[in-house]
């Protein structure tokens, strides 16, 4: 049965391993769609990546690139074997570096999620409790990521958020509705 869960927070707050560990959860084994990509001479980037990797055992991961188009990546996995996609700000960065129309990615991803049969687990960092920024490409940047955790937890069955290596459940929770 299709599940699927969104996980949010801060920078180093814990939420990819809380995402591998909810992944693995099912069967002990998971497809890892990465959307992060190398831009000339990134080494720090290509450091994240490489320790990502390390610590998933090739036993229990597939790995799948999948910098700008997600849902190819959705569907192409689909099956019984759940999914953790990490991340969806990387995923929008590369769209908006791209110019593709990330709001029209965002609706292609909201309908796809719902036509899944395994379950997806989504990373994304919660950009949008700090100070507002200076310059106008940042200041889209956080409000276009916004609207696409809004939208993606929408479609979620649940929403986590990680704080300081600590995991808190969000939805559902039947009060505030």
């Amino acid at each position: 049965m299709q599940k699927s869960i969104l996980i949010t927070g801060g920078a180093r707050s814990g939420k990819s391993t809380l995402a591998e560990r909810k992944a693995l959860q099912p069967c002990g084994r998971a497809i890892y769609i990465a959307t992060a990509r190398i831009y000339d001479g990134d080494s720090e980037m290509a450091a994240r990546i490489a320790a990502h990797k390390a610590r998933r055992s090739p036993d229990a991961w597939d790995d799948v690139d999948a910098p700008t188009d997600l849902v190819a990546a959705l569907r192409k996995t689909d099956g019984d074997v759940p999914r953790l996609v990490d991340c969806l700000t990387l995923w929008l960065t590369n769209l908006m570096l791209d110019d593709a129309d990330w709001h029209a990615e965002t609706d292609a991803l909201i309908q796809t999620v719902a036509e899944q049969s395994a379950p997806i687990v989504f990373v994304s960092n919660e950009v949008g409790l700090g100070i507002v920024p200076e310059n106008r490409l940042a200041r889209a940047f956080r409000d276009a990521a916004g609207h696409v955790n809004q939208a993606v937890a929408g479609a979620c069955d649940e929403v986590w958020l990680a704080v300081a290596g600590y995991p808190m459940k969000v939805k559902p929770n039947d009060d505030l509705f």
